[in-house]
Order: C-alpha cells, then sequence, then structure tokens
C-alpha cells in the first residue's frame, strides 16, 4: 500500500487495518515526538493526557500519530474486536480519520508481571514542527506473528508452538514482517533508534541471529524486552520499531 498523507496531521501513515496503521513517517518539516507516562492512566483518561500535552505544545489533535497500551490479559479474537471498535470510536470522535482510514500506529500488550487492572495509555506519539533540513522520523506498528491484513486465528505462524525452534520461526516472521514495513515507509534498520520485544519466552538465542545479526548499526541501541504477551491469546511473540530524536517521559 502506498503511504497516505494526513492532510493536518504532519505525517504519513502506511494503512493497516480497521484498528491501527502499520507505521507513520513524519512529513517534510515535521519531527515524531516519542512520549512515555511515567505512570499509565486508564486508556480513556490518558486521552485527556494526550490533548493536554498536545495544547501545551500548540499542536492539534490531528498530530496524534501513535499510541502504546497495556492490557490486563490477552483477548480473545473476538474480545479484541469489541476492544477495538471502543478504541476506534474515540479517534474517530478526535477527527483522526483521514478518509475513513485509521492512520494512528498502535502497540498493545499485556504484561505478565504486574498486569494493570484495566487497559491503560502507557506511551504515544505526535508530529511538531522542527528544521526541515532533519531527516524523518517513524514509528512501527506493533505486530505479532499473524500475516498482514490478517486478524484471524487461522492466520498464526507456528500456532501451539512454543518450543524455542517454534518460537525462532515466529520471531523470523516478526522480524521479516517489521523490515516490510520500514521499507513501506522509505526507511532502514538504519533509521531504527529503539526496538521492542513483547514475549514471555526466552530470547537470548535469537539475539545473535534473529535480531542483531540483521539489524546492523541500530543494534547499538540495544533491545528492550518487555517480558508481556500481545494483545491477542494465542500470539507469542511482538515487535514494534521507533527511530526518533525526542524520548519524552511525563506523569
Amino acid at each position: 500500500m502506498p503511504l497516505i498523507d494526513h492532510p493536518l496531521g504532519g505525517y504519513r501513515f502506511l494503512p493497516g487495518i480497521a484498528p491501527y496503521s502499520c507505521g507513520v513517517i513524519s512529513a517534510p518539516g515535521f519531527e515524531i515526538v516519542h512520549v512515555t507516562l511515567h505512570r499509565p492512566a486508564p486508556y480513556r483518561r490518558g486521552f485527556e493526557v494526550i490533548g493536554r500535552h498536545l495544547a501545551s505544545e500548540g499542536r492539534p489533535k490531528a498530530a496524534l500519530c501513535g499510541i502504546e497500551l497495556r492490557s490486563p490479559c490477552p483477548f480473545s479474537f473476538g474480545g479484541f474486536a469489541e476492544f477495538n471498535a471502543g478504541y476506534a470510536r474515540i479517534l474517530e470522535e478526535w477527527g483522526l480519520f483521514v478518509e475513513g482510514v485509521n492512520p494512528v500506529a498502535r502497540t498493545n500488550v499485556a504484561p505478565e508481571v504486574d498486569p494493570p487492572g484495566e487497559p491503560v495509555l502507557y506511551g504515544f506519539s505526535y508530529s511538531r514542527p522542527c528544521d526541515p533540513l532533519l531527516p524523518a522520523t517513524i514509528v512501527v506498528a506493533g505486530a505479532g506473528e499473524l500475516p498482514e491484513g490478517v486478524l484471524g486465528a487461522e492466520g498464526i505462524v507456528r500456532a501451539g508452538d512454543t518450543s524455542p525452534e517454534g518460537i525462532a520461526v515466529k520471531a523470523t516472521f516478526v522480524m521479516n514482517l517489521m523490515e516490510h514495513r520500514l521499507r513501506g515507509l522509505g526507511r532502514d534498520w538504519s533509521t531504527v533508534t529503539a526496538i521492542d520485544i513483547y514475549t514471555i519466552h526466552p530470547i537470548g538465542r535469537l539475539l545473535p541471529e534473529v535480531i542483531l545479526g540483521r539489524v546492523g548499526e541500530a543494534g547499538a541501541h540495544g533491545i528492550r524486552w518487555y517480558y508481556s504477551r500481545p494483545p491477542i491469546d494465542g500470539i507469542e511473540y511482538e515487535m514494534d520499531l521507533r527511530g526518533v530524536r525526542t524520548e519524552l517521559r511525563i506523569g
């Protein structure tokens, strides 16, 4: 799919499925800023936090281009669809959709230890003006071992296989998907500043070849491993990426 311009957002996006886009890249003269909430907020109230922050930066709601959520536990596919419907209504109320297409990238995972009691907002990304000579910045949405555009149990790669070999196959599939999204945004691993992995399965054996061996100079920034499950029951391994200059922590 070709990149789509957000007419008011200061970014372009790679279309995905109804709940989220596959990723975003800043438009010329803008950068994407990544924000982490020191204390995650219930996700509906979290949008109030986002609104206040954007207002303080002089940015419109349309500048919001990335959302990171944490859930109490993985959803069933049906439960995930129900949650996504409510989430999408908020984005629509904010006027973020572009000709009916959701432009906002998203990651939603379930911490295995001390999970929240309800879905919470952990972080978000937005665009703001910058020196037009600076390179573009990006956010790649989270994805697990499901083919692009598929949201059904029949698509899970090596479904039910949590052996070391099975997890390696899943991780390789997700790495390929991340690279595909990077290319879709017109970028490559050299532009990535943060690589996040979400799984409860050991990743030590994956690091040399499956992950670090493929990311090149991006490996200098390390890997963040969140001991969390992907958002849907039956999916075992998820990643997301970003390449930004500005990281903020609020709250």
